[in-house]
């Protein structure tokens, strides 16, 4: 165990799956903090990325990668889709074997699949990581729980320390765990702008083995940025590059976004798939998001003074911060985040649903200047969802960069993000 390791919520899930399973794979984003969180539960590591020995271990995973699986357990594999020929070794150990928790699997890039890949069903379980929400940042009070709205808890309050120049802040440092508490903001904006270069530059050509031009790919970035927190089309975007003189065609973006989605760095936002009272038919188009806000801002070259001077683009980036972390905690309970949009223009910017079938609904709204429209909106959702077919909400809630946390008298629950937690 590493003293200075920064618990994070998803480490429970971890250690579920290896009480569980043979093996575990944690993907997501690079610098999201896979390896030291599978490092702080491994009994040995396998680097396949370490100078020392990449040569080396390649070349004994494709000879006998069963003599790279020897070692105390759990045993990490660090990226292991360097040498792909590992996973089918892992499968094969694990079925030999016939035990829980041998091997964590990390990886930052989903690799292509080939013919004799095992799928591992049965084997390997998998689990997204992300970046670090404000609670787990130490940025959230966390005396709001999501699992207690789904109980229907009543007796909850809470005080958010946030202010708007704090969330325009945190938006830009993002939940980069080499950041999380760097006091001088000037080192705690570096990760983001980092990380943008190493996508333009290097991951994105890794992630199918073509190469592409930085400056498009940035370009492409850029556009995405311009419509986070909203339903964009591939066409969208390619007008968009237009527009602002960086013309990209359609089946290039498109293989970009491909790309951009292997490598964790784009996680748009599906529709919800709701049983409505009526036939108003429901928009299926997914919301643009980063897997962390700050790659927009970064992007964008958005400062915290600009985003305090930009209202909108704030708005849209505050929500998305608030997608982030959402999806954070409901994975933690078995949950998954999705929007809702109909032909009538009714739009909830978050329904949170659980495995169970029990649901809340969400309006993201930075200041409290929209929270009475933001309730009607909710009110007008719960209206059409056919609850003889549906749950009845656990929750409506105004997610909010405002205050103080608690529940209306018309029972809809105002939340800022700062005091929220899994």
């Amino acid at each position: 165990m590493n003293p200075d390791y920064i618990n994070r919520i998803s480490d429970e899930k971890l250690k579920l799956y290896l009480r569980a399973k043979g093996a575990v794979l944690i993907e997501g984003p690079k610098w999201c903090g896979k390896t030291s969180s599978a490092e702080n539960l491994a009994g040995s590591v396998l680097y396949m990325q370490d100078p020392d020995k990449a040569a080396i271990n390649k070349a004994t995973a494709q000879s006998q990668p069963s003599l790279l699986l020897e070692g105390e357990v759990p045993r990490l594999l660090d990226e292991w889709q360097v040498a792909p020929e590992l996973w089918n070794a892992v499968r094969f150990a694990v079925d030999k074997r016939r035990a829980v928790g041998q091997f964590i699997l990390t990886g930052s890039v989903i690799p292509t699949r080939t013919d004799d890949m095992h799928t591992g069903t049965g084997r390997i379980a998998r689990m997204k990581m992300r970046t670090m929400s404000l609670y787990e940042s130490g940025d959230s009070t966390g005396e709001i729980s999501l699992e207690s709205l789904f109980e229907e808890e009543t007796d909850v309050s809470g005080i958010s320390n946030i202010s708007v120049r704090q969330y325009a802040f945190l938006i830009n440092r993002g939940g980069w765990p080499a950041v999380v508490n760097e006091t001088d903001e000037k080192i705690a904006l570096t990760v983001a702008a980092d990380y943008v270069e190493a996508i333009a530059n290097e991951d994105i050509s890794k992630a199918d083995g073509n190469q592409k031009d930085p400056e498009r790919v940035k370009a492409l970035l850029r556009s995405i940025s311009r419509s986070i927190s909203c339903e964009a089309k591939i066409v969208t975007l390619v007008n968009d590059l237009t527009a602002n003189d960086e013309s990209l065609s359609h089946v290039t973006v498109d293989s970009y976004l491909k790309a951009l989605n292997k490598i964790f760095v784009i996680e748009d936002l599906p529709a919800w798939s709701a049983k409505l009272r009526s036939k108003t038919a429901m928009r299926t188009t997914a919301k643009r998001h980063f897997t962390d806000p700050s790659i927009a801002t970064a992007s964008l070259r958005a400062t915290p003074k600009r985003l305090l001077s930009d209202f909108n683009t704030f708005g849209l980036l505050f929500e998305s911060m608030c997608i982030r972390d959402l999806r954070i905690y409901a994975e933690s309970i078995d949950g998954s985040v999705y929007h809702y949009r109909d032909r009538n223009g009714l739009e909830v910017d978050a329904i949170i649903q659980l495995a169970d079938g029990r649901w809340g609904a969400a309006e993201i709204k930075l200041g409290a200047g929209e929270v009475d429209k933001a309730c009607d909106n909710l009110f007008k959702l719960k209206q059409i969802v056919d609850t003889d077919r549906m749950n009845e909400p656990s929750f409506l809630m105004v997610l909010t960069g405002t205050e103080y946390a608690f529940r209306m008298k018309n029972g809809i629950w105002i939340v800022p993000i700062g005091c929220l937690k899994n």
